[in-house]
């Protein structure tokens, strides 16, 4: 079966076919770079990083590209507030910080957390202010074209003219005439309250370093100007895949689709969303105190199994967190290890197995996650039965199947914490095992196997599996608790 992916425009599930035979381009939204990462902002880049995974595993070369947004009416105002008397009250932002250097700060902060999860970076990651030119150029075909305006008020705005556009809406499947209006900008200057910003004039008050010149004046672009103008430019006028959260098809994507497409470009061929993360069946929001945090989660558990939990949804479905969430994702993850670690026994286990033919219809099939990780831990029941059964062949077997399914979801490319092996903490602990490990072989010995099942018991209790063989005891640690069992 072929890759089947959910297109959002004509809201069916198309078969996938890229522009050139073999590559696949690939846009998706990053972040606006106003203020730390939270969840819904790293489900996404999970989300895409999986859809990455499978289509290179699938044999395609793919040209991704994910922006920062580094220049927005929010990162101003969150530096303005930073420059005020009771800038104190905001204890995320330094006492007068600017806004270039609040918009990097936070742009290290979105690195930090999907470096954690084991998402790779995209082959471009472009910033907006770096790519000024292009939008004037943009700008200036919506012009001609007769689909933007400059603002007869004198602000130095460039709308888009929305009622131009017959398809304006179609991404969305909406009539303009039930549209909300564009919130971005003052709408005296504006011909439709609903027409919005593609340049935005300098304003008194805001720092001089915010704005460029451009043929409309002294000002800085619109948001959905930037995503139009970076895609375009490293991916050319026509593309394969346009990617972001649920929560922007509207006003951003459909914004895109039609100021691009009223340049006279193809853009984007498929357009994928992903669901929201939602807490305990509800919305998260500060006001009602339900909100988790990348950092409270990793806090929580191991980075892999974060990711695990991240990922286990179908990318189009809420993803719903409980309390228990976490726990769970770190004993799903806590089996995959641990079979792994039993079956390697020397042998090499290696990722570069092929997937059993389940996992990959699961995946082709838009993207399945869940039915694919259903094929995982069946191909570990399987493995362990071999194991125990002494089938080495058939064990190495499904350890091959096994490492291929988890590297293509990424599990195995999150690093670990302090623990990980190589580091000191590992080689300290390592050493404290092994002493251990001596001591139960030399109780066993002398047939004190009270004492033998006692270090065992010690060890299982901070989270170090021993595996018991012909050649001696190997031993691996699973558990999250793993910094505790170093520090404690």
């Amino acid at each position: 079966m072929a890759l089947r992916l959910y297109d959002t425009k004509t809201a069916t599930v198309r078969d996938f076919e890229p522009l050139e035979e073999g590559r696949v381009s690939l846009y998706y939204c990053g972040a606006t770079v106003q203020g730390r990462p939270h969840v819904g902002h790293v489900r996404s880049a999970v989300a895409f990083d999986i859809l990455v995974r499978w289509l290179e595993h699938s044999g395609y070369d793919v040209l991704s590209v994910r922006n920062v947004t580094d220049i927005d009416d929010k990162i101003l105002e969150k530096s303005a507030a930073s420059f005020a008397p009771d800038f104190a009250a905001e204890p995320d932002y330094p006492e007068q910080e600017p806004w270039f250097a609040l918009a990097y700060r936070f742009e290290q902060a979105f690195h930090e957390a999907y470096d954690a999860l084991g998402v790779r970076r995209p082959r471009y990651e472009p910033r907006a202010t770096g790519h000024m030119t292009e939008m004037f150029t943009l700008v200036q075909r919506l012009l001609d074209a007769g689909h933007a305006y400059p603002a007869a008020d004198g602000s130095g705005d460039v709308y888009f003219d929305v009622r131009s556009w017959p398809s304006y809406g179609e991404l969305t499947r909406q009539r303009v005439e039930d549209m909300q209006d564009a919130p971005d900008a003052d709408p005296r200057g504006k011909r439709d309250p609903r027409d919005f910003a593609l340049w935005k004039g300098h304003k008194d008050g805001e720092p001089e370093t915010a704005s460029w010149d451009s043929p409309w004046g002294r000002g800085r672009p619109g948001w959905h100007l930037e995503c139009s103008a970076m895609s375009t430019k490293y991916l050319g006028s026509t593309f394969d895949i346009h990617g972001g959260g649920l929560d922007l098809r509207f006003p951003h994507h459909e914004n895109e689709l039609a100021q691009s497409a009223g340049a006279g470009d193809g853009f984007a061929r498929y357009w994928l969303h992903n669901g929201m993360v939602t807490f305990q069946g509800e919305k998260m929001s500060k006001s009602l105190g339900n909100t988790v945090s990348p950092e409270e989660m990793l806090a929580a558990a191991r980075p892999v199994a974060v990711r695990y939990f991240l990922g286990q949804a179908q990318y189009r479905s809420q993803l719903d967190y409980r309390p228990s969430s976490l726990v769970e994702a770190e004993a799903a993850v806590e089996r995959v290890e641990t079979f792994l670690a039993r079956a390697d026994g020397g042998a090499g286990v290696t990722h570069e197995g092929i997937v059993p033919q389940a996992f990959t219809a699961a995946m082709d099939d838009d993207l399945n996650v869940p039915a694919a990780l259903a094929v995982l831990h069946e191909t570990v029941r399987a493995g362990n039965t071999a194991l125990d059964s002494g089938d080495g062949e058939a064990a190495t077997a499904r350890a091959q199947e096994v490492a291929a399914m988890s590297s293509v979801l990424g599990l195995l490319d999150v690093p670990e914490p302090e623990a990980a092996e190589g580091g000191p903490a590992h080689a300290a602990l390592s050493s404290l095992v092994e002493t251990l490990l001596a001591e139960r072989a030399e109780a066993k010995a002398q047939k004190d196997f009270a004492r033998a099942d006692a270090i065992r018991d010690q060890l299982t209790e901070v989270g170090v599996q021993i595996e018991d063989s012909r050649d001696g005891a190997r031993w691996v640690l699973t558990r999250a608790s793993q910094k505790e069992a170093i520090h404690g």
